[in-house]
């Protein structure tokens, strides 16, 4: 793992009292090392995980040509383009097996979805596009062209190809691919453990009994529910008071048993509890100012203990800094520590429905609601009060309004970016 001071020197105007939101992601890339250790798992248990070599295709798939429709297989070659061709039926081809007869001139196959289309016929005209008159059928002309409705071998996948590359994220859809490959497992990287805690003397766990002053924690459960979609495995440490001996031992406990560790509060400037002085005492760490908002204040770096280090992210004590800033930061490292090649948040674009302030130098993520309109457009509305301690607005949302660091004012009807929480939140 590179030290803080390696990674300044290779970034051009680094400054860590005024980083661009666009320079966290390109720093934390440079700070972060994936993880090498794989494992086999079945395809039950491959869900969110990273493949750790490419998935090549043993078979082809489909492996014959088959028909994409029910209905009837015949010879392209017998089609007019202004007559009407009868044909005879000879038969009936279910999918799952191949047909063991014959289909000669004038003759046709009726055949199901799936099912294996016969040497000489290269086109299936759906079942709803015929008339049947006795045992024959009418195709009219104009309906199909020639290897209509007619699946190659090989189509999807050839054997002998890859299927899923290395540092791929298995979706859904991956897993029924690599099923239908017949494979029953895969490679793929050992999951990455995060630790987690939450500090302040003004910090309550649930169960405790209410004080003026104190708030419940919450940054510890959505902490907990954005790692776990991410499929990491959570060590909880709770919250911990703002005292030098507990701080220590909870980060030396996190740095020994994870490969990140989150903090939530303790990074503002000026706070003056002992959670900065700590992570410095124990770690090779930076404080930013990023120029942001929400999220302002947040520190970086790694932790060693027992010869192995962690990474560590101090996020600032604001609940939706802290969601924000996971979102935008954390989130693309932590896939990249899981070993994955994507990573950077996708963004989109929608027609702002109302004004929106914003001073060019710093990079606002505001909570919207992306919609769309008869026309099709995504529209995307602000959830109203766009404070950092306004959890709720988080709920609301399906989305971040991202307004870039040199972006001003924009007015409604104007496009903007739109980072969306399916699959994040």
């Amino acid at each position: 793992m590179k030290t803080i001071e390696q990674i300044a020197a290779e970034l051009q105007g680094y400054d860590p009292k005024a980083l661009p939101a666009d320079r966290v992601n390109e720093f934390l890339a440079r700070l972060v090392e994936p993880v090498t250790k794989a494992e086999t798992v079945g395809l039950f248990d491959a869900l969110d995980r990273v493949l750790a070599q490419d998935v090549v295709s043993p078979i082809s798939v489909p492996p014959h040509d088959n028909s994409a429709m029910d209905g009837f297989a015949f010879d392209s070659a017998a089609l007019s383009p202004d007559q009407p061709l009868t044909l005879r039926v000879a038969g009936t081809a279910y999918a799952g097996k191949a047909w063991a007869g014959t289909v000669g001139a004038g003759e046709c196959l009726k055949i199901m979805t799936g099912a294996i289309m016969p040497p000489g016929l290269d086109t299936v005209v759906p079942l709803e596009f015929v008339k049947t008159v006795g045992e024959d059928v009418v195709v009219p002309p104009g309906v199909v062209k020639a290897g209509d409705n007619r699946r190659f071998a090989g189509e999807d996948l050839m054997a002998g190809e890859p299927a899923l590359r290395r540092g791929q994220r298995l979706g859904p859809a991956a897993l029924g691919l690599i099923a239908s490959l017949g494979l029953p497992g895969v490679q793929v990287f050992r999951r990455i453990r995060v630790a987690y805690f939450s500090t302040g003397d003004e910090i309550l766990s649930l169960g405790d009994v209410p004080r003026e002053g104190a708030v419940f924690d919450s940054n510890r459960y959505t902490v907990f529910g954005l790692l776990r979609r991410l499929g990491a495995e959570v060590i909880d440490l709770g919250v911990v008071k703002d005292e030098p001996v507990a701080l220590e031992a909870a980060f030396r406990d996190a740095a020994a048993q994870a490969d990140a560790i989150i903090t939530s509060g303790g990074v503002s400037m000026g706070e003056a509890d002992h959670t900065k002085a700590m992570m410095k005492q124990l770690g090779d760490v930076v404080f930013w100012r990023i120029a942001m908002r929400p999220g302002r204040p947040m520190a970086v770096g790694s932790i060693t203990e027992n010869q192995r280090s962690a990474v560590l992210f101090g996020l600032p004590g604001n609940p939706v800094a802290v969601m924000v800033t996971f979102l935008a930061f954390v989130r693309p490292a932590l896939l990249r520590l899981m070993g994955a090649t994507s990573s950077e948040p996708l963004l989109l674009q929608a027609l702002s429905s109302e004004p929106l302030r914003k001073k060019p130098g710093r990079t606002e993520y505001q909570r919207g609601i992306v919609t769309r309109d008869a026309q099709g457009q995504l529209q995307v509305r602000t959830t109203g009060n766009q404070g950092s301690g306004v959890l709720r607005s988080m709920v609301e949302a399906n989305g971040l309004i991202v307004l870039h660091h040199e972006q001003g004012n924009v007015a409604a009807g104007g496009v903007v970016d739109v980072m969306m929480f399916d699959g994040a939140i």
